[in-house]
């Protein structure tokens, strides 16, 4: 170790520490514990150039113990990193300013409690939630290995980064972590290093109180390279940890590092040193300590960014410079893929991406939407190819399935599939295509809808990020029939709708499948969620009822009255729009007109103009009746305080579907009885 080595790493922590207590509110602790190693990882090894953090062969550094945001804030801003604006335009200033540290964990500062992507170039991936980021961190691994696969070419290595993610004790705690590292020691991720800095303190005390595993043996069980610092000051031992990861090529590596939470301060290995400020006492004897001066705040000694510009900087801006090189040249060998590349990058989509998919024509008996969604997706990914995904263990029931030639499976000995099998993980599943998402590829991952619940973390980051994601959900009502309450879904859609940021999409037939996909597809910056039924559905006569392009608005109407003055709404999704039509039909008989509406996106038709959302639910027609086999939570949005909803109060039962729908009201005769009530209470009269 240097004089220099010494005095950045201890610059490191005498930022954290201040922006921390200037806040009064942080987590100091494991920033200076595990700040000697985030070093050398970052002076060393890291291939990342700050002047273009977005260099796509960079090298990924994921804190996935991102309450110790500190840290990443420090280096970004010692390491001179540059701005990205939300079109992928590198800025001419920094990312993190000594002012943005100052300002830590304040309104609009570039330095939030947790590490934010979007907000703060640099940041690869939002985390806070324990766990996500090594989780997220499997799938940027599985991404480089897949564009290795596809685009590096004889002479032509563009695909060779590394991802490392830095956990704590918490992330070895939750179960994300545990379903991550399995699916990444059968994948044989050499490309993948998780530091687990095991400083053996969390918010209720020692871990000794709750967690005494050996997680080394655990790991070496997942079938991964597993090396051991004893002291996370010895910058010499952690460089050999990371020489040992290099030298690896058949498995991911956890490298155990034993810190000290707090490192030289008063308040050492203690819960407070954890969640909370030092002190302004305990800062000035902890910089006095170091040998730092005590009375002076983000304090940055004279050389010390000079050393960063000659180790990461220099390092990066050579390597860098190599690839855009080879790039040039790969471009005159390989224009075709070199134009993939550059599509991939800019998230934008192949010319004609849309021009062949599929058009159901009309079938009373009709076809289930998970089926006429394989169909789609198959017709998309032949178009898109970096269009790639899989399931957690159902692809034969979420029919995510790609089967023409050449789509191959993604396993160990050959990356370049675009099948991905993620077993029964959930929540890893999740976290995997946000990684891939988070590395520019169109990634789509699946499973019934009942079991978003194991992922509903990993969902709200995608949306929380803005990448889009594309979650497959089948099986999407009481419609699953004799499996019963625990894989009927009842409080899931709304649960998902709740969601900011993500478009939920219950398509009625094969024609509003097709133009699902349409619009999913073209989404940059928006995850979305796609509800699938396991039952056939008709497939409308389009030629008699509007078209399914109407779904662009997320909610359309599908048949009017006659003259376009109806006495009754009725709005309804997914397999409820055929109920809703037939309910329609036998109201006419009655002399009573309605209009079907159908809503297989509620947050598209948000954002439409007031104009349009009047047009499709005339505020004079208040007689509106809502159907759909879910929770009827959120619905009064829309049928109003005088609507009727007919929804799921339980959590259903097990039974064949035409006794369940029976039982809970989903047949025609309800509906158009609930709109005669309606209309009758309007005109006062009695039923």
């Amino acid at each position: 170790m240097t004089d220099l080595d010494t005095l950045s790493v201890n610059t490191i922590r005498g930022l954290c520490m201040d922006a921390i207590q200037q806040a009064e509110s942080g987590h100091p602790g494991t920033p200076m514990g595990i700040a000697p190693v985030a070093y050398t990882l970052w002076q060393r090894f890291l291939r990342f150039d700050p002047r273009d953090p977005i260099w796509p062969n960079r090298d990924r550094f994921v804190l996935s113990e991102g309450h110790a945001s500190a840290l990443l804030w420090s280096l970004l801003h010692l390491t001179g990193v540059r701005a990205v604006d939300p079109d992928y335009e590198i800025l001419g200033r920094a990312s993190v300013t000594l002012d943005d540290l100052k300002s830590f964990r304040q309104l609009d500062s570039r330095c939030p409690g947790h590490p934010e992507y979007r907000w703060t170039s640099g940041v690869e991936t939002t985390t806070g939630p324990l766990g996500q980021g090594v989780a997220t961190s499997v799938g940027m691994a599985m991404a480089g290995r897949w564009l290795a696969a596809r685009y590096n070419k004889e002479d032509f290595e563009l695909f060779d980064y590394d991802v490392y993610a830095l956990a704590g004790d918490g992330c070895m705690m939750e179960g994300v972590s545990s379903e991550a590292a399995s699916l990444a020691g059968h994948h044989g991720l050499s490309n993948l290093c998780w530091i687990y800095d095991s400083n053996r303190v969390t918010i209720e005390g020692h871990t000794g109180i709750t967690f005494t595993e050996d997680v080394a043996a655990r790991f070496l069980a997942y079938g991964w390279n597993v090396t051991t610092v004893s002291d996370a000051n010895d910058l010499d031992a952690a460089a050999r940890a990371f020489h040992a990861f290099h030298a690896e090529t058949e498995r991911p590596t956890l490298i155990l590092v034993h810190s000290h939470i707090g490192y030289g301060s008063p308040v050492e290995d203690s819960p407070k040193a954890h969640g909370a400020p030092f002190g302004a006492a305990g800062v000035r004897e902890t910089k006095r300590f170091l040998g730092m001066p005590p009375d002076e705040t983000f304090h940055i000694p004279d050389g010390v960014r000079d050393w960063f510009d000659r180790g990461i900087g220099a390092r990066g801006a050579e390597l860098r410079g190599a690839w855009e090189k080879q790039l040039d040249a790969y471009r005159a060998a390989w224009p075709g893929l070199a134009d993939e590349l550059d599509r991939i990058q800019r998230r934008e989509l192949p010319d004609g991406w849309d021009g062949d998919l599929p058009d159901f024509p009309a079938d009373p008996k009709g076809i289930a939407s998970r089926d006429s969604s394989g169909q789609v997706l198959n017709a998309l990914a032949q178009k898109v190819p970096w269009l790639l995904g899989g399931s957690a263990d159902l692809s034969p029931s979420t029919k995510t399935r790609l089967t023409f030639g050449g789509a191959g499976d993604f396993q160990p000995d050959e990356p370049s599939g675009r099948n991905l099998h993620l077993g029964i993980r959930e929540h890893a599943a999740a976290a995997v295509a946000n990684g891939m998402a988070l590395t520019k590829l169109r990634p789509y991952w699946s499973g019934f809808l009942i079991f978003s619940d194991y992922a509903k973390a990993a969902i709200r980051l995608s949306a929380l990020m803005e990448i889009p994601v594309i979650h497959v959900f089948t099986h999407d009502s009481i419609g699953v029939g004799e499996d019963g309450p625990t894989h009927q879904p009842v409080e899931q859609l709304a649960g998902l709708r709740a969601m900011p940021g993500l478009l939920v999409f219950r398509p009625c037939d094969a024609g509003e499948v097709t133009e699902t996909w349409r619009t999913v597809t073209a989404l940059r910056r928006e995850p979305a969620a796609l509800v699938l039924s396991r039952q056939a559905l008709p497939t409308l006569d389009r030629s008699r009822l509007a078209p399914a392009s109407g779904l662009a608005q997320g909610a359309y109407v599908l048949a009017d009255a006659p003259d376009g003055q109806p006495d009754v709404i009725l709005l309804a999704t997914g397999s409820e729009v055929s109920l809703a039509l037939s309910a329609r039909e036998e109201l006419a008989g009655d002399g009573i007109a309605a209009r079907v509406v159908s809503m297989p996106c509620w947050e598209l038709f948000d954002r439409q103009p007031k104009e349009y959302r009047d047009r499709v639910l005339p505020p004079a027609v208040t007689a509106r009746v809502g159907v759909e086999q879910a929770s009827a939570f959120g619905w009064d949005r829309y049928v109003g305080d005088r609507g009727i909803v007919i929804g799921m109060h339980t959590y259903g039962a097990s039974a064949p579907l035409k006794h369940l729908l029976t039982k809970f009201g989903f047949t025609p005769e309800r509906v158009a009885q609930a709109a005669r009530e309606l209309v009758a209470e309007r005109q006062g009269v009695a039923v």
